[in-house]
């Protein structure tokens, strides 16, 4: 017990003076779920409440989702497909639309949900009166814990989810011998689950998830294990469902969570093995040790990048104050370009760092890919089934990855597609007679790839923006070896399906998507904006990859040809970018969605180098004004950076902060949901560096402080990425460039520009090079 006291105090002095303000505190236990405190590893997540006479950690399991392997193309279908898009072509949307509802939409029309697997309740005896109370996530260290006293007692509790482990680690503690008194029990929302106990100090859960909306089919099969893995002083009892510790020192617990689930097509394992293989790796190692080793794993990815915008004493309030006091000046200054965050600047650090970690947390290499919760649910009937919505949200979630150092997190969404390959092909297949895979507006644990829900389903171009994400990793790294094996292929056969389901529109002659429809308004359509400028992109990166392998010159020649017949994107009467083929965006239509300015952000078709269609964005831009959900805040932050508008880039931060944050910082599209946490961290970076052009011969132009905005005079940022293999460091003062380095993984050359200055690199690589604000 000692030794361990020891190593926290010396853990917490070796901590960064910036590290004290990287986390996020309170001075009560918390309320709704949403209040509660985040920690995950990929595989599994918990949420800590930090009661004090009654505790709960709610927690997952990646892999448990209702529903069991299938195909979700509705027989028939593809039949179908010829009338469907002669009724578009005719604009007959109406009788198009009651067809795709009745013939072409999957089977079932939704998709299965994420799962609870289950909560950890604990009952410490005498602890009902508590004073000097402590809630707290250290992001830097990836632990939760909670501190009080009781009676001249100090309590302590750390939880912890360790990624080298695959375990959730809970330590329980006090400052006197035999204070540690509790009992705990495992429980589950799944009505098939039963607790029963292994050994004198192990808890099993186990269960089999039922589907309501199929009749109660039974699917994965699941069990949890809880097991006291050291107990110093006192006694260990088990009463059935529950453990209970008596008179002790200190406790150490550790959870594991497993599913039957092998892959989407495969239900087969054994999660009991799978649990008692998981706690055995654990046996005769320390709390001291495991925990070492979770914070070296977490620190490896979190401290790669460092953002420092200042502080002020708002710095020190509980974090729930924080917001409340953001919130308090918003809505008395909405008019504001800056609003009551600028009095709180080292607020947004702490956000735009956990937006990182909540990536680390909710996607590692092996696990799953986050979904709409990341990896945190407690509903048997989450929203929208917290699966992938592919239209904006899963793509949004990794947005951060390759701009902040964490390119391993990326690793699970990559494993996705390897997945959509199959399924897609199916798709691709049955329901358009076409090579190739295909990815409609969602997807879920069983790779579902047709269209879901309703008409805003009927949207094709999924597996594109997908392959965008493959792209944006090469071209990150230049690494050829994933190129040739993990990107290539996979952008290849996606091609493939748009060379054959492209149809002529039989007024312009333009090749277009149909049947499609523009996310998420509007009637069915084809060729809308957005899928044209999808397809451009997935066309262009694979022409330029095959390039660079050497390959596929036959594919080459026909992508080429076809690309030049694509359907162009449009500038309407108001000088607005279209929506669709046809002149009828209504001036200030505000919707959540961005759909048409994809090419801006996180494209690249809409830049200087484009200026009409720049402008004609930047109309569209304007309409859209502020976001609403949490997400749309969240992508209009780097749109408006593309534009070099700190300003209104900094307002929808603003805005997204005030409006649409839960008090434990989780974003809130109206329930939960990720992907505006990470919209905004990769938004913060768009307003710091910028690096999607290139020179005409083909140098990666890096932009310093594009869209600086007047809240932020002075600032750092350390390790942020930027396409060609470069790393970067930036400071500035009084809104101006003082200092950047720019450190060179690759040895390519790369224009950096700031101001109205910039320079031509030619670097080597493992060579820094410094860029004085002060240089003409």
């Amino acid at each position: 017990m000692r030794a361990l006291a020891l190593y926290l105090l010396a853990t917490l002095l070796m901590v960064p003076t910036a590290a004290a303000d990287l986390r996020l505190w309170y001075d009560r236990p918390a309320g709704p779920w949403e209040e509660a405190l985040p920690v995950g590893n990929g595989h599994m997540g918990a949420m800590v409440f930090g009661g004090v006479a009654e505790e709960r950690i709610q927690y997952n399991q990646d892999t448990l989702w209702t529903g069991r392997p299938r195909d979700y193309v509705r027989a028939g279908a593809g039949e179908h497909l010829a009338e469907i898009r002669r009724l578009i072509f005719e604009g007959q949307h109406d009788e198009a639309a009651a067809l795709v509802r009745a013939k072409f939409l999957s089977d079932p029309v939704r998709q299965k949900a994420y799962q609870p697997f289950g909560d950890l309740r604990f009952t410490f005896t005498a602890h009902a009166e508590a004073a000097d109370y402590r809630r707290e996530l250290d992001l830097d260290s990836a632990i939760a814990s909670v501190s009080y006293r009781v009676g001249g007692v100090t309590h302590r509790r750390e939880v912890l989810a360790s990624y080298p482990d695959n375990a959730i680690l809970m330590r329980i503690w006090a400052d006197r011998p035999g204070q540690v008194d509790f009992t705990v029990r495992m429980t589950s929302p799944h009505r098939t689950a039963t607790t029963r106990p292994v050994d004198g100090t192990t808890l099993a859960m186990r269960g089999q998830v039922l589907d309501p909306t199929a009749g109660d089919e039974p699917g994965l099969k699941f069990e949890s294990r809880l097991r006291l893995v050291q107990v110093e002083g006192g006694s260990v009892a088990t009463g059935g469902a529950s453990l209970t510790v008596r008179k002790a020192d200190a406790a150490t617990l550790a959870l594991v969570a497993a599913t039957s689930y092998v892959n989407f097509q495969d239900i087969s394992a054994d999660p009991a093995q799978r649990c008692q293989e998981r706690l055995e790796r654990l046996q005769g190692r320390s709390y001291e040790q495991m925990r070492q080793a979770h914070v070296a794993d977490h620190q490896r990815l979190f401290r790669r990048v460092t953002l420092d915008l200042g502080r002020s004493d708002r710095a020190d309030l509980p974090t729930d104050r924080r917001l409340d006091l953001t919130r308090a000046a918003v809505s008395g200054a909405a008019t504001r370009p800056v609003m009551g965050i600028d009095t709180d600047p080292s607020l947004i650090s702490l956000y735009f760092q956990m937006g990182r970690y909540m990536l680390i947390a909710s996607s590692r290499p092996g696990s799953q890919p986050a979904n709409l919760q990341g990896v945190w649910n407690e509903l048997l009937s989450p929203p929208w089934e917290s699966k992938y919505t592919t239209n904006i949200n899963f793509e949004m979630n990794y947005w951060p990855a390759e701009l902040t150092g964490l390119g391993e997190c990326h690793e699970p969404l990559f494993d996705m597609v390897d997945d959509l390959r199959i399924s897609g092909a199916r798709t691709a297949q049955k329901m358009y007679n076409a090579r190739g895979w295909v990815l409609h507006h969602n997807t879920d644990h069983w790779r579902g790839t047709a269209p879901i829900n309703n008409i805003d389903g009927m949207w094709p171009t999924g597996g594109a923006w997908l392959c965008w994400h493959l792209w944006e990793r090469y071209r990150f790294t230049l690494d050829r070896e994933f190129l040739a094996r993990r990107a290539y292929p996979a952008m290849r056969e996606a091609s493939l399906f748009f060379v054959d389901s492209l149809v002529a529109h039989p007024r312009h002659g333009w090749l277009v998507t149909n049947p499609s429809h523009s996310p998420e308004q509007g009637p069915l359509s084809a060729g809308p904006a957005m899928d044209m400028q999808l397809i451009r992109a997935l066309w262009d990166s694979t022409i330029e990859a095959a390039g660079i392998l050497g390959i596929d010159a036959d594919l080459v020649a026909v992508l080429k040809e076809k690309r030049a017949r694509l359907a162009p994107d449009q500038i309407g009467r108001h000088g607005q970018l279209q929506e669709w083929l046809e002149d009828v965006d209504q001036p200030n239509n505000n919707h959540r969605h961005m759909s048409p300015l994809w090419g801006l952000y996180p494209g690249d078709q809409f830049t200087p180098d484009a200026p009409r269609l720049l402008d004609a964005a930047h109309v569209l831009l304007r309409w859209r004004g502020d976001g609403s959900t949490g997400w749309s805040y969240a992508w209009r932050m780097p749109l408006w950076a593309r534009v070099h508008d700190g300003d209104f880039a900094h307002r929808q931060l603003c805005l997204q902060l005030a409006r649409r944050t839960f008090p434990n910082l989780f974003d809130k599209c109206g329930p939960f949901q990720v992907d505006g946490n990470f919209g905004a961290t990769a938004g913060i970076v768009e307003m710091l560096l910028q690096s999607h052009r290139r020179t005409p011969e083909g140098a990666t132009v890096i932009e310093l402080l594009p869209a600086l905005p007047r809240a932020w005079p002075a600032g750092s940022v350390t390790g942020l990425h930027a396409r060609g293999g470069f790393e970067v460091d930036i400071a500035w003062k009084d809104g101006a460039l003082t200092k950047s380095v720019i450190r060179s993984k690759l040895g390519r050359p790369c224009q950096v520009r700031w101001g109205e200055h910039s320079k031509d690199l030619q670097t080597v690589a493992g060579q820094e090079y410094v860029i004085n604000g002060q240089e003409r």
